[in-house]
C-alpha cells in the first residue's frame, strides 16, 4: 500500500544513513502490509548487521517467514542472502548481494548490507570496488545519493587513497550536511593522514551533525578521544570515555568494542584506567562463550 510504501522508504532511508528510528518505521510498514516482502527483509538485515552473532541469529524467524511469502527473483537473492548469514556464511551473503547489485545498482539495501559485510570480514577491495562499480548508476537527484557517496568515501580511505576519499565525503557533505556517515569517514581520514587537530576541530564543529539521533555518536566520540590521545592528552581521552563512551553503560557489542579499544589506548598512553576496567569486564561477562 502507499503507506506502507512510505514507511518501508523512510526504514531504509535511515537506516542507510544511520538514523535512529528504521526500526519503527519498518515495523509501521509490515503492520501496514504485512505480506510486504521486503519490508521483512529489512527487519532481517537490522539484525545481521550487527556485531552481535546471538542479534544475527535471532534473524532466523525473519527468514522463516520469508521463506512462507511469494517474491519475485531479486526479493528471494535478498532472502537467501539473509539465509546465508544467519547460517553464518557471510561470504556467501555477499555473493547473493552482489548479485543483486549486477541486477539494479540502485538498490539501496543491498548495497548497504553488502558494503557492512564487506567491512565485517575485512574485505578491503571489495568495499572499495563495490561502491565504485555502481557509482554511474546514481545521480545528485537520487534520495540516498549522499549515503552512497559516504560509503565510497569509506571505501576510498580504507584502501589508502586519503585525498580522493577526503573530496568524496566533502560531496556527500554538500548534498546532506547531517550525513553522519560522511563526518565518520572524515574521522577516519583524520587519523590515517596523521592531522588530529583537524580531526578535533572537525568532530567539535560537526557534533550536532554526528550526535543527533544517530547510531554512531558513540563511535564518534570514541574517535575524538583518539585525537586528543594523538595529541599527548589522556585525561581529555579518559574524560571522554567517562562522559560519551560508558556514561549510559551501553550493552552493545559495538559500544563495548569501543569501549575496550580505548581504555586499552589511554593505558598503553600512560593514563591511568583504574576501576573502569572491572566495570567493562563485567558489561563484556554475558557475551564470554561468544
Amino acid at each position: 500500500t502507499p503507506a506502507a510504501l512510505a514507511a518501508y522508504e523512510q526504514a531504509v532511508f535511515a537506516f542507510q544513513n544511520w538514523r535512529r528510528g528504521a526500526d519503527d518505521h519498518v515495523a509501521a510498514a509490515v503492520r501496514e502490509a504485512p505480506d510486504f516482502v521486503m519490508a521483512h527483509a529489512l527487519q532481517g538485515y537490522m539484525l545481521v548487521c550487527s556485531r552481535d552473532p546471538d542479534q544475527v541469529r535471532s534473524a532466523l524467524p525473519v527468514v522463516e517467514r520469508l521463506s512462507n511469502l511469494p517474491a519475485s527473483d531479486r526479493e528471494r537473492l535478498h532472502f537467501s542472502a539473509l539465509a546465508a548469514v544467519v547460517g553464518d556464511d557471510y561470504e556467501g551473503a555477499k555473493r547473493h548481494l552482489g548479485r543483486i547489485l549486477d541486477l539494479d545498482p540502485r538498490d539501496a539495501l543491498a548495497l548497504h548490507v553488502a558494503h557492512s559485510f564487506d567491512h565485517l570480514t575485512g574485505d578491503i577491495d571489495c568495499l572499495n570496488e563495490r561502491v565504485a562499480a555502481v557509482l554511474p548508476a546514481w545521480s545528485s537527484e537520487l534520495v540516498g545519493y549522499s549515503a552512497v557517496l559516504a560509503m565510497h568515501a569509506f571505501g576510498l580511505e580504507e584502501a589508502g587513497e586519503f585525498q580522493r576519499a577526503e573530496r568524496t565525503a566533502l560531496a556527500a557533505l554538500a548534498l546532506d550536511g547531517a550525513n553522519a556517515r560522511a563526518h565518520h569517514a572524515m574521522a577516519h581520514i583524520f587519523e590515517m593522514t596523521d592531522r588530529p587537530e583537524a580531526g578535533v576541530r572537525w568532530l567539535s564543529e560537526h557534533r550536532d551533525q554526528w550526535q543527533t539521533d544517530t547510531v554512531v555518536a558513540t563511535h564518534c566520540w570514541w574517535h575524538l578521544a583518539l585525537f586528543h590521545l594523538s595529541l599527548g592528552d589522556s585525561d581529555r581521552a579518559l574524560a571522554l570515555y567517562d562522559r560519551r563512551v560508558r556514561a549510559a553503560r551501553s550493552p552493545e557489542i559495538a559500544d563495548l568494542i569501543d569501549a575496550s579499544a580505548l581504555l586499552w589506548r589511554i593505558q598503553l598512553y600512560g593514563g591511568e584506567p583504574g576501576h573502569r576496567w572491572m566495570e567493562l569486564a563485567n558489561a563484556w561477562a554475558p557475551h564470554i562463550d561468544d
